[in-house]
């Protein structure tokens, strides 16, 4: 009998160990950490629109809004300067600051640059860092007002802040889908992921064979989607040509699955994405090919394609359809049915967001 009642003690007393568990910053992820810490917030500005929870911030300035966004870039993380030349980097780092502005439908005015650096970075080196932040803030005619600078014990660290504007009737939030939306993408999708497959490839080969030159010949646009994005800032205006206002907008940088997730999360609705209506680059299918990957899944799960998530009502069908950039990948639908992806041969299969975890250790 005593050991039949410590057994039971044991295990009350490992399911009362399981039940107060706590979760973990892994555990949480990025988007789960940081509706951790900033969940409950109380406004207490009247001019603050928007806190928490959008590709940027919102803040009223008359009849106008002020966007503001932030990202943190780490070397290791973020970036490997084994293969991602400096210039690169910098021209990039602005690129997925403009990104959220143009989210939001907004335009951006001004950026500040905050750098960490350790005793291995060369004047030189800085240098051509900063070389390629001008050369974005001059293609998109933005001005860079700011910032810090200071050393870091190891490697890298690069924030850039960014700051927009658009009237406020028509600045965009993840927050305004309805049921039989629908939702489009622009551009083409995977391309940045399988980018990165080919450099990663080839950095390991060069760890083995030093002398042995990368093979990277004929893959320049899915080089260019990882190294050198370009941020959709041409949609903004082409929204406005078109006659169209998107009901909600969030950028692709986690992967299309995960950027689904956040829509339908913050419209309250769900979703049914087509799998035979998702665009592909020709590189970017010989590639997911070469590697044994399904195309599908770099679109799905991969990021860092900075193309804008958007959807509009259903009579602005005809406003879009002849668009080359723009493609109708599915429609919004009651919250009860979920996000579904919606297979070629008519099966649907729930969508799981699993992009990129910042905070996996």
């Amino acid at each position: 009998m005593r050991g039949e009642f410590s057994k039971k003690y044991l295990f009350i007393l490992i399911k009362m160990a399981e039940k107060e568990k706590k979760p973990t910053i892994s555990t949480l992820g990025e988007f789960g950490l940081i509706e951790r810490l900033t969940g409950g917030l109380e406004l207490k500005q009247s001019s603050t629109l928007k806190g928490v929870g959008d590709d940027a911030a919102v803040i009223a300035c008359g009849d106008q809004g002020l966007v503001v966004t932030t990202d943190l870039l780490l070397e290791g993380i973020h970036f490997n300067l084994m293969y991602m030349p400096l210039r690169h980097l910098g021209y990039k780092a602005v690129m997925v600051n403009l990104s959220d502005v143009f989210a939001m439908n907004a335009t951006p005015r001004q950026i500040t640059v905050s750098l960490a650096v350790s005793s291995r970075f060369t004047l030189e080196m800085i240098e051509e860092l900063y070389e390629g932040i001008k050369l974005a803030c001059a293609r998109y005619e933005v001005d860079l007002v700011g910032g810090d600078t200071t050393s870091s014990v190891t490697g890298m660290m690069l924030s850039i802040t960014a700051l927009g504007t658009a009237p406020l009737t028509e600045i965009t939030y993840r927050s305004g889908a309805r049921p039989n939306d629908l939702l489009c993408v622009t551009g083409d999708l995977g391309g940045a992921y399988m980018g990165l497959q080919l450099l990663e490839r080839e950095n390991e080969v060069f760890k083995v064979h030093p002398g042995m030159q990368p093979q990277l010949e004929g893959h320049d646009y899915i080089l260019q989607r990882q190294l050198k994005p370009e941020a959709r800032g041409d949609m903004v205006a082409r929204f406005r040509e078109l006659g169209i206002l998107p009901t909600a907008m969030i950028d692709i940088s986690d992967g299309l699955s995960s950027e689904i997730g956040h829509l339908c999360k913050a419209s309250g609705v769900g979703c049914h994405l087509y799998e035979e209506r998702i665009p592909y680059d020709q590189q970017t299918r010989d590639m997911a090919l070469e590697f044994n990957i399904n195309p599908l899944v770099a679109a799905l799960n991969g990021g860092e394609d900075y193309e804008l998530l958007f959807t509009i009502p259903l009579n602005d069908h005809d406003k879009v359809k002849e668009d080359p950039d723009i493609t109708v990948i599915g429609h919004m639908t009651i919250p009860e049915e979920g996000t579904q992806l919606v297979t070629a041969g008519g099966a649907m299969i729930p969508l799981q967001a699993q992009g990129f975890n910042h905070m996996q250790g």
